[in-house]
């Protein structure tokens, strides 16, 4: 009777075998995680220094202080100089070279922010890159809050602790974790500034990545459109995928919707995970000027849409797609005529790829301000100086959470992040941008409240956005239910 143990041992054993011999130590991607680390220091150095106007030294300090983690092993030279070159007539830096690798460019463009160039592109392609002429409205320093940035000096509210406010102003720059490194905190209760504060070096005009906040804000776009019953959350993304195939109309991926885009639960292939995030997929149009058009619609279906949750940035450019093809040429000013402008937000640029493609998955920069004026058109219900911006319904959308997560806690809605089912020391209601590096932008509709986190953390970081919630709460001085 040991005999047919013996054998399956054997077999096991056997087979365990063959797999470790199908183990792959030589790292295949070592060109693309080379040329991908050049990219990022090109976009972060560039737009740190054209976009946020920041100076060298900050820049290398703060802005490339993300390269110096096991990942990219550091960035290419030091302050005093390197495998890179600044153009300050241009806008524009190379990295790379003999030691460092494939050089990689990136170009401040109007009305955009810095654009990464492909490999074979030079300064002499500068020209061809996309840009965006479109004045601003008014001047914001003339203009009332929240339109403008003219604050009327006023009391604190007699509900709101003062020492506690200043507690949780400490909490959020007083870290004891050195890669959490906050460059902003803004508190709007009740549609006043109750507590505005900067790190030094950063001011109320300095613009910083959103990361993945920009997918709110992409989110918040769409909704206008299936407000105007342009778009719909349950039709098919409508587009052709790739690679072209025989039969395009029997492509499974026909089958996914905006809406499971927009929950992160389009059942395609995972590239952004895994630690693959530098070194393909996304991370080809970020960082190397690759399409993130045709790198979004390239992914196989692995699983039926809507049935695993899985945060990827293609599946918010895969929205974003869907709405270009619904605007046509409406689309390069879209963002600026149906949202940043109608809501004050002058400091803020959408960037592109090169072909004029909005990466809102990770690509925006803003100030504290704007993301605040974001913020409180949510805590309104979409509403604007009396001017309905986006429905409750699709305030209601963004703010529930996706099927697909309902057994991992609830914690992701329409590109919003949710307060967790594991959570009661905040309003279930709240919810939450969420960028890399600390990019907060949380939403507690029961108290009227917007926080907003600024950060350039690396690393480790860990900056927990609902702790903050918690904390700035403790001044509030009212109970909450925890009910979602």
């Amino acid at each position: 009777m040991k005999q047919p143990i013996i054998l399956i041992a054997l077999i096991s054993m056997l087979t365990g075998t063959a797999q470790a011999q199908q183990e792959e130590k030589f790292d295949y991607f070592s060109a693309n995680r080379q040329m991908i680390r050049n990219g990022v220091q090109a976009v972060l150095m560039c737009n740190g220094l054209f976009t946020s106007n920041r100076t060298l030294e900050q820049v290398f300090e703060q802005e490339l202080a993300y390269l110096t983690t096991p990942r990219f092993e550091g960035p290419v030279g030091t302050v005093d100089g390197g495998e890179y070159e600044i153009n300050r007539d241009l806008k524009a830096v190379a990295i790379g070279g003999a030691e460092s690798g494939t050089i990689i460019r990136a170009a401040f463009r109007e009305g955009i922010g810095c654009v990464v160039m492909a490999p074979d592109q030079t300064f002499d392609d500068i020209d061809s890159l996309p840009k965006l002429e479109l004045p601003y409205r008014g001047d914001a320093a003339t203009i009332p809050w929240p339109d403008g940035d003219l604050i009327e000096d006023k009391p604190l509210p007699g509900n709101v602790d003062a020492n506690a406010l200043q507690a949780a102003s400490d909490w959020a720059f007083e870290r004891d974790t050195p890669e959490q490194d906050t460059l902003s905190l803004l508190v709007v209760y009740k549609g006043d500034i109750i507590l505005e504060r900067y790190a030094p070096g950063i001011d109320m005009t300095t613009r910083t990545r959103t990361w993945s906040t920009a997918k709110s804000i992409a989110a918040t776009l769409i909704g206008t459109l299936v407000d105007d019953g342009r778009m719909d959350l349950d039709a098919p993304l409508g587009f052709e995928w790739l690679p072209e195939i025989r039969s395009p109309e029997s492509d499974p991926r026909n089958e996914i919707t905006l809406r499971n885009a927009l929950n992160m639960s389009t059942g395609l292939y995972p590239l952004d995970n895994q630690g693959m995030e530098y070194v393909t997929g996304s991370g080809m149009s970020y960082w190397a000027g690759a399409s993130s058009v045709n790198g979004a619609r390239r992914r196989a279906l692995v699983r039926k849409p809507g049935t695993y949750w899985d945060y990827e940035n293609y599946d918010t450019l895969l929205a974003v797609l869907a709405m270009k093809n619904v605007l046509g040429e409406d689309y390069q000013e879209y963002p600026r005529r149906a949202l940043l402008d109608r809501i004050g937000m002058r400091n803020t640029l959408v960037s592109t790829d090169r072909f004029h493609d909005f990466i809102l998955s990770s690509q925006v920069y803003t100030n504290a301000r704007d993301l605040a004026r974001f913020g409180l058109l949510y805590v309104q219900k979409g509403i604007w100086n009396g001017e309905r911006i986006i429905s409750e319904d699709w305030v209601r959308f963004v703010s529930t959470p996706a099927p697909a997560t309902a057994d991992r806690g609830n914690f992701y809605g329409g590109q919003f992040w949710l307060v967790p089912d594991d959570r009661d020391d905040v309003p279930k209601s709240a919810y939450s941008t969420n960028g890399n590096r600390g990019q907060y932008v949380v939403i507690v509709p029961t108290h009227d409240l917007v926080i907003v986190r600024r950060g350039l953390d690396y690393g480790a970081q860990g900056f927990d956005n609902f702790d903050l919630a918690r904390e700035v709460l403790k001044a509030i001085g009212s109970d909450f239910v925890t009910s979602r």
